[in-house]
C-alpha cells in the first residue's frame, strides 16, 4: 500500500531527528508510543493512531527548536490533515485531539500539570495552557475524547533513552489494516457502479 510504505520512508529518512527538547528522537518516541499501546492490549486502529500521533512534525518541516522560539507548529493538525485521506477518523481523530487531551488533563486530573516534561510544560504554553471549563466540556463531549486520552499518557510516556522495541515494519499489519478499513469505507460511501448506458433490448 503506497501510504503505508511513505509513511516507513517518512519515518526511516527523517525519524532519527530530535523530539523537541527530549531525550529521544522522533523516530524512538514514535515507536514507543507505539509499544505502550500494544502493551495495553489496544485495537489495531489505536496502535496505528499511537505510532502516527506526531507524524505532523514529519511532514512539516518546521524546526526542532521552534518552541524554543516562541512559536506552535499545530503538528496535530498538520498530521491529521495529511492523514486524513487515507485513515478513517478512529485513527485521525485522536492525533488531531492529543494535543488538546494534555489540555485538559491539564485542567481536570490533580498533579497532571506537574508531571510534565520541561519540554511538553514549555509547548503547553505555546498551546493555550490548560483548558478553561467550558473547552474542557467541549473536549469531554467529543466521541474520540477517551481514545486521545489514551494516546496522550502513551505520548507522555514515550521519552525513555535507549528503550528497546520493535521497529517501524512490525506495525505495518496496523496501518494496513486500518487503511484498508478505510478504503472500504468510502467505497460503500460511493455506492454501487451506474451502468454506463442503457439496457440492451433483449426482446
Amino acid at each position: 500500500m503506497q501510504v503505508v510504505d511513505t509513511i516507513i520512508r517518512l519515518f526511516d529518512s527523517q525519524g532519527h531527528e530530535a523530539y523537541f527538547g527530549e531525550p529521544v528522537s522522533q523516530r524512538e518516541h514514535a515507536l514507543q508510543a507505539a509499544y505502550l499501546a500494544e502493551q495495553d492490549g489496544s485495537p489495531g486502529w489505536l496502535i496505528a493512531a499511537a505510532l502516527l500521533h506526531d507524524i505532523g512534525h514529519l511532514v512539516h518541516g518546521q524546526p526542532e527548536d521552534l518552541a524554543d522560539r516562541g512559536g506552535d507548529g499545530l503538528h496535530e493538525d498538520a498530521g491529521a490533515t495529511w492523514l486524513a485521506p487515507h485513515f478513517g477518523p478512529d485513527v485521525v481523530r485522536p492525533i488531531r485531539l492529543h494535543v488538546a487531551a494534555k489540555r485538559y488533563l491539564c485542567a481536570v486530573e490533580p498533579g497532571y500539570l506537574s508531571a510534565l516534561s520541561p519540554a511538553s510544560a514549555l509547548s503547553l504554553r505555546l498551546q493555550g495552557g490548560p483548558m478553561d471549563a467550558a473547552e474542557a466540556a467541549r473536549f469531554a463531549s467529543d466521541p474520540h475524547h477517551g481514545p486521545a486520552i489514551r494516546l496522550r499518557r502513551w505520548d507522555d510516556r514515550a521519552k525513555i533513552p535507549g528503550l528497546i522495541v520493535p521497529g517501524v515494519e512490525h506495525y505495518r499489519k496496523h496501518l494496513e489494516s486500518a487503511h484498508r478499513s478505510q478504503e472500504l469505507t468510502d467505497q460503500e460511501s460511493a455506492g454501487p457502479p451506474h451502468e454506463a448506458g442503457p439496457r440492451a433490448n433483449r426482446s
